[in-house]
C-alpha cells in the first residue's frame, strides 16, 4: 500500500487578528509555508477574532468537510442601533434608546433565537444571490433580499448586560453573549434579530470565535507567534498538525484491514459498520496511516476524498 506523500501538510490553527480578513491570513500563511496551497475552514469577518481552521497541502481536502462543524463563539451585542451591515463596521441606520429593559425580556427574545431557526443572513455577506455575492449588490446599490435558511444555535446564552450611552446620545445596553452554533449561522443576524424583536434594534459589537469543531483556542496562535516560529532557526518551523492527527480529532475513527485498505484506495465501496452520528468518517490501515474520508451509502463506504496514495 503506497503511504501518503511527504510534502508538508496538515492543519494550522491560527488566532485571527482583528483588522485581518480570511484571505489576508491565508496569504500570510502562504509565506511563511511557502506554499500556494493553502485554504481556510469557515470564513471569519475583518472584526472579529479567534480561530480560524488552515489546511496546508493535502489537509486542503479535508477543509470543506471541517466547515461544516460546530462552531462556538463569544461577543458583544449593542441594544438601540441598528447598522448596515449588522454589526460595528457598518454606518448607523437607526437608533433607539434602549436602556431599562427587563432582563426577561431580554431571555425570552434569546430563547426565539435559539435551537432550529429559520435566519436570514447579513445583506453585506459572501452569499451568492444569481451568482453575485450579497455584499456586492449592497456596495452597487441594489435593495437585496436574501431567503432564509435553517441554521441550529444549541446554546445562546447572556452573561451580563451593562448599560451605557453610544457616541451619539444613545442610551444603549451592551450584552455580552456566548454562541454555540451549527455551520453558516451569522453571529450579527442573531444581534439584529435579537434587538428587532425588542424592539430597538441591536448589531455586534465585538466577536471572538473560541472553537471550530474540535480545534479550540488552546491550539491557535498568533501571526506573530507563528512567524516567531518560522524564523527560529534552532526550533521546529511552524506547527502543524499531521493530517492524520486532525482527522482523528475531527472525525469518527474507522480502523480497517489491509485487504480492506487495498480495496478503499482502489475505488472499491466495501461494506462499513454504522457508527454514531452523521457525518463523514475518517478511515485508517493497521499501520495507523490516514487512508481517507469516508461516508456510509447504503451500508458501503464511499470515498469523499483519499488521503493515502
Amino acid at each position: 500500500m503506497k503511504r501518503e506523500s511527504n510534502k508538508p501538510g496538515g492543519l494550522v490553527i491560527v488566532d485571527k487578528p482583528a483588522g485581518f480578513t480570511s484571505h489576508d491570513v491565508v496569504a500570510k500563511m502562504r509565506g511563511m509555508a511557502r506554499t500556494r496551497r493553502v485554504g481556510h475552514a469557515g470564513t471569519l469577518d475583518p472584526m472579529a477574532t479567534g480561530v480560524l481552521v488552515l489546511g496546508l497541502e493535502r489537509a486542503t481536502k479535508l477543509l470543506g468537510h471541517l466547515a461544516l462543524t460546530e462552531k462556538e463563539y463569544v461577543g458583544t451585542i449593542r441594544l438601540g442601533q441598528t447598522t448596515v451591515t449588522d454589526d460595528a463596521e457598518g454606518e448607523i441606520t437607526a437608533s433607539k434608546a434602549a436602556q431599562g429593559i427587563a432582563r426577561e425580556d431580554i431571555d425570552a427574545g434569546v430563547a426565539r433565537l435559539s435551537g432550529a431557526i429559520m435566519q436570514v443572513p447579513s445583506k453585506v455577506s459572501a452569499i451568492k444571490i444569481n451568482g453575485k455575492r450579497s455584499y456586492s449588490r449592497v456596495r452597487e446599490g441594489e435593495d437585496v433580499e436574501i431567503p432564509a435558511r435553517p441554521v441550529t444555535v444549541s446554546s445562546f446564552v447572556v452573561h451580563s448586560a451593562h448599560e451605557a450611552e453610544a457616541e451619539d446620545g444613545t442610551p444603549v445596553t451592551d450584552l455580552l453573549v456566548s454562541v454555540e452554533c451549527s455551520s453558516g449561522t451569522y453571529i450579527r443576524a442573531l444581534a439584529r434579530d435579537l434587538g428587532a424583536g425588542l424592539g430597538v434594534g441591536g448589531h455586534l459589537t465585538a466577536l471572538r470565535r473560541t472553537r471550530v469543531g474540535p480545534y479550540k483556542l488552546d491550539r491557535a496562535r498568533t501571526l506573530e507567534q507563528l512567524q516567531a516560529a518560522v524564523d527560529d532557526p534552532e526550533g521546529e518551523g511552524l506547527p502543524i498538525m499531521p493530517v492524520g492527527d486532525a482527522a482523528a480529532a475531527a472525525f469518527t475513527r474507522w480502523d480497517v484491514t489491509e485487504a480492506q485498505a487495498r480495496l478503499l484506495l482502489n475505488g472499491a465501496r466495501i461494506p462499513m459498520p454504522r457508527f454514531e452520528g452523521d457525518g463523514p468518517v475518517a478511515a485508517f490501515g493497521p499501520d495507523g496511516t490516514f487512508l481517507a474520508l469516508v461516508e456510509n451509502q447504503g451500508g458501503k463506504a464511499k470515498s469523499l476524498a483519499v488521503f493515502a496514495i
